[in-house]
């Protein structure tokens, strides 16, 4: 009576609840905690240590293999080069438009600005386009490019509107350089682009 109630027993694949686990956890943890008072050594420990010592700890297995590596990086620095020029006139146009991002990014700009963003980044790509994007893949094939995209979407809920509606598919666009490239660090490149791009718009330096 049990076994009919309960019906067929789940075959779960522990390393996709580890992934799924994990990452949500840390979201949730930068959203509601301040573990450092810097917040790019918060980004490091949630978004890059803990996902990358997971790898090494728990699953035993190589981070090249969820892209810490150079991958393919003539194809990455060709869709780079051309990710930039394509998203330059869109992102002026964005920033220009949108009081939004102007009231959002305005002010950021400082004398620690491009560490800040690269090593902020760093940590966020690693998780989304190296951690669960390939952890995914494992399972998922290329599903993964949309299933990594949805928590990333989410860890944007709380800045400009604008902004948060494109991550999905921004999301989207990031795993599958990271996935034709097989690094995550190509995706951190044009990520900074944007984000740097932004601030320094939005803050008029540009004008």
């Amino acid at each position: 009576m049990l076994k009919r109630l309960l019906g067929p027993s789940l075959q779960l694949d522990w390393k996709i609840a580890v992934l799924t686990v994990s990452t949500t956890l840390l979201i949730i943890v930068d959203q509601y905690h301040q573990v450092f008072a810097s917040h790019v050594w918060e980004s490091l420990l949630l978004y890059f240590a803990v996902p990358f010592l997971i790898v090494i700890l728990v699953f035993r297995e190589s981070p090249a293999k969820y892209g810490f590596t150079f991958g393919d990086w003539k194809a990455g620095l060709v869709i780079t080069g051309i990710a930039v020029l394509v998203m330059l006139p869109v992102l002026w146009w964005v920033n220009l438009k949108s009081g939004g991002m102007q009231d959002y990014y305005a002010g950021s700009v400082n004398g620690k600005f491009l560490g800040y963003v690269l090593a902020d980044l760093f940590g966020w790509e690693f998780m989304f386009r190296g951690f669960l994007l390939f952890g995914y893949a494992r399972k998922f094939g290329t599903e993964a490019l949309w299933l990594q995209a949805v928590p990333f979407a989410v860890a944007h809920i709380g800045k400009p509107e604008v902004e948060t509606l494109s991550t999905i598919f921004g999301g989207f666009a990031f795993g599958w350089v990271a996935w034709r490239t097989k690094s995550f660090l190509y995706p951190w490149l044009i990520h900074f682009f944007v984000w740097s791009f932004t601030v320094i718009a939005t803050s008029g330096l540009l004008n």
